[in-house]
């Protein structure tokens, strides 16, 4: 989730990533942070707004919360603000959010430590994107950030390069760290159509405001 603001020479994208949780920390709030913004800034895309041919930048912003509680999250009514739990397991075994257009979710940090794509990945998510349909793109190229785990991609994309495409067990599949965000997953946004108020802002996703208590391995989700 993140506001929109256009100052009349660019447009801002403005997310803060709150992150609680045992394996959270300042460290890592600054990586995710920095991982966000490093590839959803790096295509330097433009978008028409009206007759206007304006740039995007997205200003990403993460802090570590200790004493973070389910209020904050339940009451917080800041659409820049988004609440992710961090920590060594989680109940399906990936990181998530909490929907398409969301501000709450859970990630593994072994995810989040093998590549800065699963960040950037799970934020996309938040401002409105969901996995391509496809899942087979052998012959497109490098994948867009919005390809999950296990999409087939040409060889050079694979975990395995010799492996036979699609093969699990093999490496068959896409490594996550290849991705990047491209200027069709920014024009996927659809910013010329929110609906800005007299400050020329807007916002981008809603508020899920779901806190997460901590997975136990072996136990149901609580």
């Amino acid at each position: 989730m993140g506001t929109v603001q256009f100052n009349g020479n660019e447009i801002i994208v403005q997310s803060v990533l709150v992150f609680y949780g045992e394996m959270a920390s300042e460290n890592i709030a600054r990586k995710v942070a920095y991982d966000v913004s490093d590839y959803w800034n790096a295509p330097k895309a433009t978008i028409y707004l009206g007759n206007n041919l304006v740039p995007v930048r997205f200003e990403i912003k993460g802090y570590y919360a200790p004493n973070l509680t389910q209020d904050d999250i339940i009451y917080n009514t800041d659409p820049a603000n988004n609440y992710f739990r961090i920590e060594e397991q989680t109940n399906m075994d990936v990181s998530f959010v909490d929907g398409i257009g969301s501000n709450t979710g859970y990630f593994k940090l072994a995810n989040l430590l093998q590549t800065g794509t699963t960040a950037a990945h799970e934020y996309g998510h938040t401002i409105g994107l969901d996995h391509p349909e496809n899942m087979d793109i052998r012959g497109l190229g490098i994948p867009g950030i919005m390809y999950p785990r296990g999409t087939i991609t040409d060889a050079d994309y694979l975990y395995n390069p010799l492996a036979i495409p699609g093969d699990n067990t093999n490496g068959g599949t896409m490594n996550p760290m290849h991705r990047q965000v491209t200027v069709q997953d920014i024009e996927a946004l659809q910013i010329h159509q929110l609906d800005f108020d007299k400050n020329t802002k807007a916002v981008l996703g809603d508020f899920s405001s779901v806190w997460h208590n901590k997975f136990e391995a072996g136990s149901w989700w609580v």
